[in-house]
């Protein structure tokens, strides 16, 4: 009775200590210090604080579970060492059937327990928009990026309304500051977006740092990312996915703007000239495999 009176005595100041420090925390701090917020916890995107606290939390608890086994292995090496004028080996136990279900248990919990969780976060994520706001198709090319804005949102199709940019790859000068603009892709705040990732060439990766999350782009095969962006501002954006001899210059910035804005941005590629399908100006690679020979498209190059 007296140790369990001191167990309780003991946890009661560390639940204490540990309310007071995570309530000194900044949103930074309580985020694993993760991109993707600021300072008054405000995200960027309606999935980010779903996937930092399935991070955080997953680091809590195996923080926890290396506590534990540390302490223990501590333990046993100062329980059990070699007192002064023993000789030989300690007594041998062949079994210890507590200790034994105890470690196969322990970890199953923890990956069965792992595995919930990411199985019901990553349903979320990967949950597209049927009718969504917006539906940009963004092609990954070595190395650079290509935008289009398609008008036919259900369908993530382009139409004769549709409008597009043509990224190159960045530039840098002898200390390797860039020195060129980035493909820039443009997002309407607080509407749904759907992103159609698709590759010209070799698989690419596309990753928005602060919205904790990337894809793969494949050639034959489109991937989908639906997600709302809820905080105006630039965010940085580049392939995760090694590419070839220039992979490290595959950079794009994202801007979320105001609606009106963005409408505004849309107008003024189709002022520029920039409408209909991209695959019609330009496709680098149109002979998909078990297709034949390449087909020449109108305007080509």
């Amino acid at each position: 009775m007296r140790v369990k009176r001191r167990l309780r005595l003991a946890v009661i100041p560390i639940g204490i200590a540990s309310a007071i420090t995570l309530a000194g925390c900044t949103p930074t701090e309580l985020n694993g210090f993760l991109p993707g917020f600021t300072d008054d916890g405000t995200q960027a995107t309606n999935h980010t604080e779903m996937v930092s606290g399935l991070w955080v939390n997953s680091w809590i608890v195996l923080l926890v579970v290396g506590i534990i086994t540390w302490s223990l292995m501590g333990w046993a090496a100062i329980a059990y060492r070699r007192r002064r004028g023993q000789r030989g080996l300690p007594v041998q136990l062949r079994y210890n059937m507590p200790v034994e279900i105890f470690y196969t248990v322990v970890p199953l919990i923890l990956v069965l327990g792992f595995f919930a969780f990411t199985a019901r976060d990553q349903a979320v994520l990967e949950t597209q928009y049927d009718n969504p706001d917006v539906c940009v198709t963004a092609i990954g090319k070595q190395w650079a990026w290509d935008f289009q804005y398609n008008d036919d949102q259900a369908d993530c199709q382009a139409g004769d309304n549709a409008v597009w940019t043509m990224g190159v790859q960045a530039q840098t000068d002898a200390q390797g500051n860039i020195t060129s603009d980035l493909p820039t892709l443009v997002l309407p705040v607080n509407e749904k977006v759907k992103i159609k990732l698709t590759s010209r060439d070799v698989i690419h990766s596309f990753w928005i740092v602060d919205f904790l999350y990337k894809k793969d782009m494949y050639i034959g095969k489109d991937n989908y990312w639906s997600f709302i962006p809820t905080r105006v501002g630039e965010y940085d954006g580049k392939c995760a996915e090694l590419c070839g001899q220039y992979h490290s210059m595959m950079l794009f910035k994202v801007k979320v703007v105001e609606p009106a804005e963005y409408q505004q941005y849309l107008a003024g590629l189709r002022a520029a000239g920039q409408t209909g399908d991209i695959n019609k100006a330009y496709d680098r690679l149109q002979n998909l495999p078990g297709t034949g020979a390449p087909v020449e498209s109108e305007g080509q190059h």
